[in-house]
């Protein structure tokens, strides 16, 4: 314990770092200096907490990649212009808040923002009703099903209930708070089952963290000189590969399937843009677009979730 303890406070020193430093490459826009910072924290966090729970492999990873995406992103977003946050506000946007955009947090100071409370109290609701699952999920595992019934009732109910604890539930809260505090945060889950397309699941609801990066850092630098198709893929890819570091390197295994999860849903978008699905009017019907969203979804969501993964974490983090 007094190992992980040490390379608990090692993470945080690593972290604490590419902050500072990540502010300094922002002023002086050194793009190569910030790659550069991302890549070496990465590899020096995975080496470090080998041989730990991969529980402990996750967070550090995820926390440390977070970090250095937020470095690139704002560079990207400011290229050309003066950095406005103070170190203060860069500070909170980057320990304090799950999105990419730094902008929000110029604000941060001002006066109260509607709708605070409200977002904090549907967040905490939230928590409860993922927690309740939870509590379920353990009585579930409590019973003998034939075959593989039980394990996947259970994972899946674990899946929904983290994803209410965390994406609804915390992250709600976290908007709340901030804006209470001035800064104009947002919803990072913007009611994702209104969806009537997996361009519009994909590109404007599900995970606006995830978007903007991919967004700023792949898209629309490709867009822009004409290769819609290959932004696209490449946007995919990309997003493929942090969850290969989020998923799979953890647990040391189930490598190449969250990426191909992600390939499958950029085919599917591609797909759906084909003159030959709009002539079905398959997406004008709110039936079948939400059936075609669900399967593409859920179908491949064991790539992405794969065995490995729920095994060693999902079903540890619920005390199973």
């Amino acid at each position: 314990m007094e190992t992980l303890t040490l390379k608990l406070v090692y993470l945080c020193a690593c972290n604490l770092g590419m902050l500072a430093l990540g502010y300094r490459l922002i002023c002086l826009d050194k793009k190569w200096l910030g790659w550069t910072m991302a890549i070496f924290a990465i590899l020096l966090v995975y080496g470090l907490f080998q041989g730990e729970h991969p529980i402990f492999r996750m967070l550090s990873l995820v926390v440390t990649a977070f970090t250095a995406m937020k470095t690139m992103v704002t560079m990207k977003s400011y290229e050309g212009k003066i950095f406005p946050l103070s170190f203060a506000q860069w500070t909170a946007f980057t320990i304090g808040w799950a999105g990419m955009r730094a902008q929000p947090f110029e604000t941060l100071g001002s006066p109260p923002l509607p709708g605070a409370w409200h977002k904090i109290k549907s967040g905490l609701a939230s928590v409860a009703a993922g927690f309740l699952l939870i509590l379920i999920a353990q009585q579930v595992a409590t019973y003998e099903f034939k075959g593989n019934a039980q394990f996947f009732a259970v994972s899946v109910t674990l899946l929904v209930a983290f994803s209410l604890i965390l994406h609804f539930g915390l992250l709600r809260m976290s908007e709340g708070w901030w804006r209470m505090l001035g800064a104009r945060t947002y919803t990072l889950f913007k009611a994702p089952l209104k969806s009537r397309s997996l361009n519009e699941f994909w590109s404007q609801r599900w995970n606006l963290a995830f978007i903007e990066m991919t967004s700023v850092l792949i898209f629309r630098p490709l867009n822009k000189s004409g290769k819609k198709t290959a932004a696209l893929m490449l946007a995919f890819v990309f997003s493929g590969f942090l969850h290969e570091l989020a998923i799979s390197v953890p647990v040391s295994g189930g490598y190449g399937l969250p990426l191909l999860y992600f390939i499958i849903q950029g085919m599917a978008i591609r797909l759906e843009q084909t003159v030959w699905v709009r002539k079905t009017g398959l997406l004008e019907s709110k039936l079948l677009s939400r059936l075609w969203i669900l399967g593409w979804l859920t179908v491949p969501l064991p790539l992405l979730f794969h065995a490995r993964f729920v095994n060693e974490i999902i079903w540890p983090l619920a005390g199973l």
